[in-house]
């Protein structure tokens, strides 16, 4: 199951509608439609929104259907993850912000790439 999916069976769970999550966020509900119908991917803090309104953990949206086989390089960032509990709020924003301009930088470059590859 994607987490679009995951979104939407947990909010229907919980009897509420796009609305009361999307303003609930602070997004607009067509907004909020587009993360439940798979179109946008959202941001860590959108997911973390969610979550909370949601009523569960960020880690419950990616719940694990598989066993996670985590090499050297994986369990580093899940480690890293782990200590960012350990920081101030303001700090944490900070990251957050910095993976999703990175996250959206890469993939403004991809788009960018690919559409320039589709021309020639």
């Amino acid at each position: 199951m994607n987490i679009s999916d995951k979104i939407k069976q947990l909010r229907s769970t919980k009897s509420l509608s796009q609305k009361e999550v999307a303003l609930s966020i602070g997004i607009d509900q067509a907004q909020y439609s587009r993360i439940e119908g798979g179109k946008v991917e959202p941001t860590l803090s959108s997911l973390e929104k969610i979550a909370e309104t949601l009523g569960i953990d960020v880690a419950e949206l990616f719940g694990k259907e598989q066993p996670l086989d985590i090499n050297s390089y994986d369990k580093n960032i899940v480690e890293k993850i782990q200590q960012l509990d350990h920081l101030e709020e303001i700090e944490k924003k900070s990251i957050f912000n910095i993976i999703d301009m990175a996250i959206t930088k890469k993939r403004l470059k991809d788009t960018l790439t690919n559409a320039l590859s589709l021309a020639h």
